[in-house]
Order: C-alpha cells, then sequence, then structure tokens
C-alpha cells in the first residue's frame, strides 16, 4: 500500500509491504526509483516511518544513483529489451551453471530467463532456477557469483554458514562482490 512519510520537510512517498516472513523493518529502492518498506505483521506503522526517517539519507542516495540511469537497463526493461537478450542471457547462465556444476553436483529442473526488476535470480523449491536477462550485461565475476548463488541454493535453500561455504568454495571473493552489487542498490535475496 502507498503510503507518505514526512522527512526533513519533504514528503517521502514509499509502499508498504507487510511480510509473515519478515522478523526485521527491511528497506530497497528499486531501480525505477521507488522506495518499499517491508516489515513484520503487527508492527505499528509509526516504527515504520521512524525507521524510514533515519535511512532518509541512503534513501536519497539510492534514488540520486538510479537517477543518472534514466533509460539505462538497470531500470525494468521493456519487452523488446528482454527480448534482445534472453537469449544471450539464457546461453551465458547454461554455460556457466554447468561449468560450476563439475564442482557441487547438483540437480535442477528449469533454468528460466525473467524481465524482473528487482532481483538477479532465484531458486525455486522445486530445483528451477530463474535469473534476470540482465544478467547478460553484468561483468563476468559478477554474473559467476549470481549464478553461483543460486545454485547453491539447491543444496542449502537458506542463507546459512553452510550456504555461504559452499559459494565459496568456487567464489571465494563473493563478499566484495555482493557488497559491490548491494552498494549500487541491487539485491539477491
Amino acid at each position: 500500500m502507498e503510503k507518505s512519510v514526512q522527512v526533513k520537510n519533504q514528503n517521502l512517498n514509499y509502499i508498504l509491504k507487510i511480510s509473515k516472513r519478515s522478523k526485521n523493518i527491511k528497506l530497497s529502492v528499486h531501480p525505477e526509483g521507488i522506495c518499499v518498506a517491508t516489515a513484520p505483521r503487527n508492527i505499528p506503522l509509526v516504527i515504520v516511518e521512524n525507521f524510514i526517517i533515519q535511512k532518509a539519507d541512503w534513501i536519497k542516495r539510492k534514488i540520486d544513483y538510479f537517477s543518472k540511469f534514466k533509460g539505462n537497463s538497470f531500470k525494468k526493461g521493456t519487452h523488446e529489451d528482454y527480448l534482445k537478450y534472453k537469449k544471450e542471457a539464457h546461453f551465458l547462465v547454461k554455460n556457466r551453471i554447468e561449468y560450476f556444476n563439475t564442482f557441487y553436483n547438483h540437480k535442477w529442473n528449469n533454468i528460466v530467463i525473467r524481465n524482473q526488476s528487482t532481483r538477479w535470480g532465484s531458486c525455486s523449491k522445486k530445483g528451477n532456477l530463474n535469473f534476470n536477462y540482465k544478467i547478460a550485461l553484468l561483468p563476468p565475476k559478477a554474473a559467476d557469483y549470481i549464478i553461483v548463488h543460486e545454485l547453491c541454493h539447491l543444496k542449502e535453500f537458506n542463507h546459512s554458514r553452510n550456504f555461504w561455504d559452499l559459494v565459496a568454495q568456487t567464489i571465494p571473493d563473493y563478499k566484495e562482490i555482493r557488497k559491490q552489487l548491494k552498494s549500487n542498490g541491487f539485491t539477491l535475496e
């Protein structure tokens, strides 16, 4: 639901999402410049709004960052962009999964390329691996990290220490790559 909070005499619009799985308040700024607050059920709105006010400078930096990319590929792409890069992304992902899976030997069902605005990838409990078509536009190390991240979810469907140890087997500098992706406003979970 759309909301607004007063920050330094200006209205900051945001979307409030209530999640029964959330234990903490999470903020994200989407490439379109939209702020989203995800909060646990039964949390008072005033606590959510105070959290947003505390993080207002971070939100503004992210919105300013994304505004530099007007018309850039990291906004939710058009259907034409998606069609243009879908095959390239599928080829890249399939080849890199096959390469990395020589280390892991995991089984998956399908590899699907999507046009998503907030995720680089996901793994379903049925073993389907989904990737954003924009993975084809990333530097190879970042793309490899995302691919390995989702591949490791086939064995560890969480973000436990065991999961990160699996990732580190083939991407030892995953923390640095993850930090670079997050500092640019993109999240993976």
